[in-house]
């Protein structure tokens, strides 16, 4: 070999080592291109939310955030409308009077009984109602079926009430029935939700919601302070178009996106009627399929039921974190013992009754009210059990309860 060809190939080999040493730098982030930023949280699970160059990482304190949902309203109403207290709603003695004198009537048609939740609503409607002289001529119960309300609200109609105090099973297949009774003169107050296309003002009164915003976010910081904000969780979300509940799904997703070392390994929907069987077959195949799973959110206190039930059949007992939305009874018990519940966002459910029959009042004596009235929220854990059980439905705790927190 000629020194010329030694001195072309001692050329060539430094050029290489060059370039491998530039290469080494842009591997250490110094220099060089970065890969694009993931998509954020969808709705059949999550990923990593993107960070914006230079944002701040720190993932939130879970008991700051949580102390300060206690007084914090969060959900706004349908059209951006800003949140009202249930305050505002105050009748006079003679607007009672008024009331009585009328004979003002009322009907509630619930999309569903099988609940804690909706046997307080109405028993706390009757006992208001009656507190202010308005007969209650018919409660009814969809079922969760959309073409079940559209019947039970034309029965309804048959029989005039004054005002109608209601939940739509579905916003948009029942929207019809509800123009229907607006048209025929019948006051409406939704309860969480309005029918899809009606006007505030015009086709109803007003709409008396949860903080459901602010119930999904408890249930996912409580989330992430079991697990120290690093873990595989999973959630069973309803599937429907019941926007009460997508609020809380949004905010509980919202709230884990600030979590990057908590990642949603799988999210099932859940159609119900039969929703603490279908919430036991969706968890139990999420728990089959993700052994790693540390933690399951469920949409609210039923669906948990079943997901408790799929833990406990899967040997999951001791070791699973659930959270949830509403302090129903048998998730009561089971958070008060220590057991699978760990946390939940309580709605003050009674007094939603109440606010809701106090503005069916108002409305039928041709008052204006707020068009968005919000309850607050309760975050509940162990600690607090029992006195929220006495918030949210105005009564002692039972003794089956009771027994669960003295152990």
């Amino acid at each position: 070999m000629t020194i010329r060809s030694n001195r072309v190939l001692a050329g060539l080999v430094l050029i290489i080592m060059l370039v491998a040493m530039t290469a080494c730098g842009s591997s250490n982030g110094d220099t060089g291109s970065k890969p694009s930023e993931t998509a954020a949280a969808t709705e059949a699970g999550s990923t990593d939310a993107p960070k914006a160059e230079g944002a701040q990482t720190t993932a939130p304190d879970p008991a700051a955030e949580l102390a300060k949902l206690a007084t914090q309203v969060l959900t706004k109403g349908p059209n951006g409308e800003e949140p009202v207290s249930a305050a505002a709603l105050e009748l006079t003695d003679a607007d009672i009077q008024a009331l009585k004198d009328k004979k003002v009537t009322a009907a509630i048609s619930m999309q569903y009984m099988g609940n804690d939740w909706s046997t307080t609503q109405v028993n706390a409607l009757k006992e208001q109602f009656a507190k202010m002289g308005i007969e209650v001529v018919a409660v009814t119960d969809a079922n969760f079926k959309p073409e079940k309300q559209t019947s039970d609200i034309e029965t309804i109609l048959a029989k005039k009430p004054t005002v109608l105090v209601t939940i739509p099973t579905d916003t948009v297949a029942t929207a019809p029935i509800y123009k229907k009774a607006a048209e025929a003169g019948v006051k409406i107050v939704f309860m969480n939700q309005a029918a899809d296309g009606l006007k505030a003002g015009t086709d109803y009164s007003t709409i008396v919601s949860p903080d459901d915003y602010a119930n999904g976010a408890t249930a996912a910081y409580y989330i992430a302070k079991e697990l120290k904000g690093k873990g595989n969780i999973a959630v069973v979300y309803h599937d429907a178009d019941f926007p009460t509940t997508k609020i809380r799904y949004d905010a509980f997703k919202t709230v884990m996106a600030q979590y990057p070392d908590i990642k949603i390994v799988e999210a099932q929907g859940i159609a119900g009627p039969d929703f603490a069987g279908d919430a036991e077959k969706a968890a139990s195949a999420i728990l089959l399929k993700h052994s790693d799973v540390q933690a399951i959110w469920g949409v609210w206190d039923v669906p948990a039921e079943g997901i408790i039930s799929a833990a406990r059949n899967a040997g999951r007992e001791k070791d699973l974190i659930i959270t949830t939305i509403d302090l129903g009874k048998n998730v009561a018990i089971e958070l008060a013992k220590g057991g699978l519940i760990k946390g939940l966002g309580a709605q003050t459910v009674y007094d939603a009754g109440v606010a809701e029959a106090k503005a069916a009042a108002l409305t039928a004596l041709g008052k204006e009210i707020p068009p968005f009235i919000v309850m607050n929220g309760i975050p509940t854990d162990k600690s607090n059990v029992l006195d929220a059980w006495k918030r949210v439905y105005h009564q002692d705790p039972p003794k089956e309860l009771t027994d669960a927190a003295a152990k």
